[in-house]
């Protein structure tokens, strides 16, 4: 599923092609799609255009110059294809056809992702009741939000609600780089742990973040790039192990990541 770095890429490749373009036409696919009726995101959107966008954690905010934003949620699967033929890409569960005749669909293959109407970011994380942005978080923030917790680190770190944009893919890679059991209860982690995985969530992300937008292929040190049961750990240090952490499938080595007792 898109986490923080994917969708940084989408608000980047939004901003180089949709901005500033007047819509003349709205063709919607999947009802279960969108979170408002199909008949109000085509008025909504009908000779209105992008102005701007925004992101919060996993959520693109596109803008409008009337009537709030156009929220996007990838889901697992859902990306932004911008293009300038008449031909519509497979899987297109929202198309928007410009003034200039280019065009762009937000294509969902699994039809796990969702579209809705706001008014703005800020109404749209009260409404949700979303966490600070991962990249946004300070260290007195992340502190606040461990107090009095008693539940894995890996569910907080994914707790879109406490912080948003981690996923599991990166919850595992920050929990690697830092040598901590994923499956650590936070009332265990010492404040060296606290302090070492604040300063990971940044520095994993932005990592990420700069190879998504780039092209780039992520650092052989991370997990992310062996993540398979029976995988060399990038360290050298063992073999890759797959458990169940909070329902969600967890990577991590347990040579470099060893359990507390």
């Amino acid at each position: 599923m898109p986490e923080l770095p994917e969708v940084a890429y989408q608000k980047k490749y939004a901003d180089a092609t949709i901005l500033h373009k007047k819509i003349v036409n709205v063709e919607t696919g999947d009802k279960k799609l969108f979170q408002s009726s199909k008949s109000e995101f085509e008025e909504t959107l009908k000779n209105n255009q992008f102005t701007g966008s925004e992101r919060l954690g996993k959520y693109l905010f596109l803008n409008l110059e009337k009537h709030g934003v156009l929220v996007v949620h990838f889901g697992m699967t859902g990306r932004l294809e911008y293009y300038q033929h008449e031909e519509l890409p497979k899987y297109a569960q929202l198309t928007l056809t410009f003034e200039d005749h280019s065009r762009v669909s937000f294509t969902c293959p699994r039809k796990f992702g969702k579209l809705y109407l706001a008014e703005s970011l800020i109404e749209f994380q009260k409404r949700n009741g979303l966490g600070i942005d991962a990249l946004a978080l300070q260290k007195v923030e992340f502190l606040e939000i461990l107090k009095s917790k008693t539940g894995t680190i890996k569910a907080l770190l994914m707790n879109q609600k406490q912080i948003a944009g981690i996923g599991n893919l990166y919850a595992d890679e920050i929990l690697f780089q830092v040598k901590i059991h994923p499956a650590t209860k936070v009332n265990e982690l010492s404040e060296k742990d606290k302090l070492n995985i604040y300063d990971k969530i940044e520095e994993v992300l932005e990592v990420v973040k700069k190879v998504r937008e780039e092209g780039q292929k992520l650092p052989e040190s991370y997990i992310t790039t062996v993540r398979k049961k029976g995988a060399n750990c990038p360290r050298n240090e063992g073999k890759i192990e797959q458990i169940k952490v909070s329902g969600r499938t967890t990577y991590f080595c347990p040579n470099c990541q060893e359990e507390k007792s």
